[in-house]
């Protein structure tokens, strides 16, 4: 008669666990249902789902002996009999969809796995895994706190539907502002392991600077246009209009300060370090921006992307119009460019991650497969369905699934 059986054993970690009671089983061919096995701080917890058929006595036979190959490695182990209603449930829930929720800070700490976690149940989200994605934490930063550029990083696979998608969302939006942490939510596809192509718009998200604000305090115009500039990105005015006007206010400007402002630019945090994981892995790259081809360019050659569709500055006998060549970069724009890409790349848009932070981001984080509003204004993060606030670029690898050990530096 067939027997279905629990094995859980746990204790300090050392070779031959898995070996000594897997070995035993075999004896008996036994049948492996499930394994799973997990190590914290050099602490061992291995279980075994086993199905049997054979007799009570030959039973407690191999039970005996996998007690006895546990205590010669001072191992404890425990056995649960498992009853066919129960085995049933088990295998029925396999075909639950599957979520991944991210949770990304500085640092962890209970409060924020509790608040997390009891958002999940309210949901009738059932946890299977919870895996660190982080570096391990070195005594010098248990000793003097948080550095700048300390990272965190939890992932939680849940199983099940949730009940309100929307609340869900909300209550992880409130926690993250309330606990300053990122919480991402994402269905756990194929495509989260395959995503292909990266589009970046450029200003205050690979670089923390708006670059027509630059131009314009060269141009002794930099209040007037960092005004339109910034209810312009908080979604307050037209994007094309609002480049209308500050372009207009850059008439007359020396074409020799672009180099100087490019040389100035300040890199976002973790830019450099996941553009340079992503083209070990072979991801292909873009920047999508409303600001300047110029730029762009130089960016593309100090980081490697691959391309970049941006405005291009009208300039006459070394002289900035006041206009642009060509079409204005918009949001419809950005999203009808990351479309064209993937299709070059041949690739579908799910395969395709979308970051940025002001309101005309929008389109282009809408339509691809992940899209990241990145240190945003508070209407695009509220709008986006997925937000990073408090770490670099590079926690973007965590939305992956890529642990720190995996990151290409």
């Amino acid at each position: 008669m067939s027997d279905i059986l629990l094995i859980n054993a746990s204790g300090q970690d050392k070779l031959g666990v898995t070996r000594a009671i897997t070995q035993v089983l075999s004896l008996y061919n036994a049948r492996i249902l499930d394994i799973g096995q997990a190590i914290i701080h050099d602490t061992l917890a291995l279980g075994l789902l086993v199905e049997l058929r054979i007799s009570v006595d030959q039973k407690s036979q191999m039970l005996k002996a996998i007690s006895d190959a546990a205590d010669s490695l001072a191992i404890k182990v425990g056995f649960q009999s498992i009853t066919q209603e129960d085995y049933v449930h088990w295998v029925d829930q396999q075909g639950k969809p599957r979520h991944i929720v991210t949770l990304l800070s500085r640092h962890l700490d209970a409060t924020m796995i509790a608040e997390l976690t009891h958002i999940a149940a309210k949901q009738d989200l059932n946890i299977d895994s919870i895996h660190r994605l982080s570096g391990r934490v070195g005594l010098d930063e248990l000793m003097t706190g948080d550095t700048p550029q300390s990272t965190s990083c939890v992932e939680f696979s849940v199983r099940g539907t949730p009940k309100d998608l929307a609340a869900l969302r909300q209550d992880f939006m409130d926690l993250s502002a309330r606990l300053n942490i990122d919480v991402a939510f994402q269905r756990d596809t194929v495509y989260r392991r395959n995503r292909r192509l990266v589009c970046f718009d450029m200003d205050s998200t690979l670089i923390e600077a708006e670059v027509i604000d630059e131009l314009a305090k060269a141009a002794g115009v930099g209040q007037q246009v960092a005004a339109i500039t910034e209810a312009a990105m908080s979604g307050e005015l037209d994007f094309k209009q609002s480049f209308a006007k500050r372009m207009a206010l850059l008439k007359g400007l020396d074409e020799s300060v672009l180099a100087g402002i490019a040389e100035r630019l300040p890199m976002t945090e973790g830019a450099e370090k996941l553009i340079s994981s992503l083209k070990k892995l072979g991801y292909k790259t873009a920047i999508l921006s409303g600001g300047f081809n110029y730029f762009g360019r130089y960016l593309q050659n100090k980081l490697g992307i691959d391309y970049v569709y941006a405005n291009e500055l009208d300039i006459v006998d070394g002289k900035v119009t006041g206009e642009v060549k060509g079409d204005v970069v918009d949001g419809q724009r950005k999203a009808e460019l990351l479309a064209m890409l993937a299709q070059k790349e041949g690739i579908a848009l799910e395969q395709v991650i979308a970051v940025g932070d002001g309101a005309n981001d929008l389109p282009m984080l809408s339509v691809a497969g992940l899209g990241v509003a990145f240190r945003a204004k508070p209407l695009v993060k509220a709008s986006a369905e997925h937000a990073i606030s408090n770490l670099g670029l590079d926690a973007i690898l965590y939305l992956l699934g890529f642990r720190e050990r995996d990151k290409l530096n």
